[in-house]
């Protein structure tokens, strides 16, 4: 019975990791109706950001690594909240009220981080900033000599495909100095050291231990959850966010900056899917293939859950995730060792991490026969209209 309470800790600990980036991802889709599929890859960032930020502190040691873990939840929120404004701003803007293209668009960005991840060098670096600033200062200087000009648009497409391919001349020639070609992280797998704070067990619960990690992971994710609650529903900013996905034609009617909203929204949950790429640090090794594991389950909280609603989010965060510990660890078959033939067969076949994955899939086709828009549905006019 203890290996069963265990795996049920496991899993809330997952569900916890869900909650985290299945959060962001809720408060997107609900407000701008945007299907982010490049939201595991920041998940990915935020982890590879802890790894950074790890590498810098364990040089210095004692002490001071023993504190590289908040530093770097801190750093993990506002390094993928920019991404996620930059992503907002210069691409998903344009692509609103075409969610197959902002389904494509997004995918094309999934692929790029991996990619990027993969074979980021210092010369790579220092090419992408040098065509990012020849592309700013190139269409700023033509926005300002021929703004108005009718054929401005082409030239605009033109100067950043120049400065593109002189960044790739750029990357090219410095790549020939050996130091500056090689890879920072590569294609396989890294592991991030937890702090000795994290590490055994925080107690005892009824002969059931408590591991650091898993206990962290899931106060993290509850303190966090609060602070959001307060945030959308004390703060000026979150008012704004909850009018916005109410009513979006009226919200801009009252002078709501719709636009800001949207920057601040999609900034918020890319940062929480950085929190919890770097919470997944705990878990386990992580690689330029994490988003894909997380991804296809943070979508199912949320179609288990109901769009943009937190309340359902949580719950189905946490179902996912105890189903998925349970499960998949085959600890149902140690714990009741005399289920009938039936059954047990049943529990065996699907004692495995992916076949967990589907029968969370088979209960999710079933409960949504019954409620087709989740345990929460969305309300308000928009969904009405």
């Amino acid at each position: 019975m203890e290996l069963f309470f265990s795996q049920i800790l496991d899993g809330l600990s997952i569900g916890s990791v869900l909650l985290l980036a299945a959060t962001g991802l809720s408060i997107v889709f609900g407000l701008m109706g945007v299907i982010n599929l490049a939201h595991g890859e920041l998940m990915m960032l935020g982890a590879y950001v802890t790894f950074v930020v790890q590498s810098l502190f364990k040089p210095m040691g004692g002490v001071i690594f023993e504190l590289y873990f908040p530093v770097a939840l801190v750093l993990s929120f506002i390094v993928t909240a920019l991404v996620g404004v930059l992503l907002e701003r210069t691409l998903i803007r344009q692509l609103y009220g075409r969610p197959l293209e902002t389904l494509l668009a997004t995918w094309g960005v999934s692929l790029i981080l991996i990619q990027l991840v993969r074979s980021i060098s210092s010369a790579m670096l220092m090419g992408i900033l040098i065509a990012v600033a020849l592309g700013f200062l190139g269409t700023r200087l033509l926005r300002l000599k021929i703004g108005d000009k009718p054929f401005f648009p082409y030239l605009y497409g033109v100067t950043w495909a120049i400065a593109g391919v002189i960044g790739l001349v750029s990357v090219n020639a410095l790549s020939a100095i050996r130091p500056l070609a090689s890879a920072w992280f590569g294609p396989r797998n890294i592991d991030v050291t937890a702090p000795k704070w994290l590490q055994g067990s925080w107690g005892k619960i009824g002969g059931i231990e408590l591991p650091g990690i898993r206990i962290f992971i899931i106060l993290l994710s509850i303190v966090l959850l609060l602070a959001m609650v307060w945030f959308l529903t004390k703060s000026a900013w979150g008012l704004r966010i909850r009018a916005v996905t109410q009513n979006r034609q009226m919200s801009n009617c009252l002078g709501i900056p719709t636009d800001r909203v949207d920057s601040i929204t999609f900034g918020i949950g890319s940062g929480l899917a950085g929190v919890a790429g770097c919470a997944i640090t705990l878990l386990g090794s992580v690689g330029p293939n994490l988003g894909a594991a997380y991804i296809v389950s943070c979508f199912m909280v949320i179609v288990l859950g109901g769009v943009g609603n937190l309340l359902g989010t949580i719950l189905a965060s946490l179902i996912l995730g105890i189903i998925q510990s349970v499960v998949g660890s085959g600890s149902l078959l140690i714990v009741f060792p005399n289920l009938p033939p039936a059954a047990k067969g049943v529990v065996e076949f699907f004692a495995t991490t992916s076949m967990s994955l589907v029968l969370v899939f088979i209960f999710i086709i079933a409960f949504l026969q019954f409620r087709p828009n989740g345990m929460f549905p969305q309300k308000g006019r928009s969904v009405e209209a």
